[in-house]
C-alpha cells in the first residue's frame, strides 16, 4: 500500500485547521503557511466537505475550519475521505469480487495487514496529529 501527495497533503491540510481552532482560514493562508499550492488545496478540500469533515463560509471574511473536534475526527476518515477505501490489496475492496478468493492461501495475511493499517488509522485522531507537529516544532527550536 503506498500513501499519495495527496493524503500526506490532506493531513497537512487538517492538522492546520486544528490548530486554529474555530477560527476561520482561508486556504490562501494554508497554502501559504504549508508551502501546497492553492490549486491541489481546492482540489482536496472538496472531498473533506463532501465527507463532513470541514464547513466553509464564503466571502471576504471566509475560510474553512474543522466540522468537529479534532479528537473526533481520526485520521482514517480524512485517507478514506480523500481515497475511498483503504485496503492492502485491490482484491480486498468492497465492490471486488475476486474468483480466486475461496482458494487464496495468502488471504488471511493480506486480510490481516488490511485490518492492522484499518485500526491503525482509525486509532489516531486529528488531535494526536495536531499534538505531534507541536511536540516536533517545539524539539525542532
Amino acid at each position: 500500500m503506498k500513501f499519495s501527495t495527496r493524503d500526506r497533503y490532506a493531513l497537512r491540510l487538517m492538522v492546520e485547521l486544528a490548530n486554529h481552532g474555530e477560527t476561520l482560514v482561508p486556504l490562501k493562508e494554508i497554502s501559504d503557511t504549508q508551502q501546497i499550492s492553492l490549486k491541489y488545496l481546492e482540489q482536496i478540500i472538496t472531498p473533506l466537505a463532501k465527507a463532513g469533515l470541514v464547513t466553509s463560509v464564503r466571502g471576504a471574511q471566509g475560510g474553512y475550519r474543522l466540522a468537529r473536534p479534532a479528537e473526533q475526527i481520526t485520521a482514517g476518515e480524512i485517507l478514506r475521505a480523500v481515497e475511498g477505501e483503504l485496503t492492502a490489496i485491490p482484491c480486498l475492496g468492497a465492490n471486488v469480487d475476486c474468483p480466486r478468493r475461496d482458494q487464496c492461501q495468502t488471504l488471511d495475511f493480506w486480510c490481516g495487514l488490511n485490518d492492522l493499517i484499518n485500526d491503525y488509522v482509525d486509532g489516531i485522531s486529528l488531535a494526536r496529529l495536531q499534538a505531534g507537529q507541536q511536540k516536533n516544532k517545539s524539539t525542532a527550536e
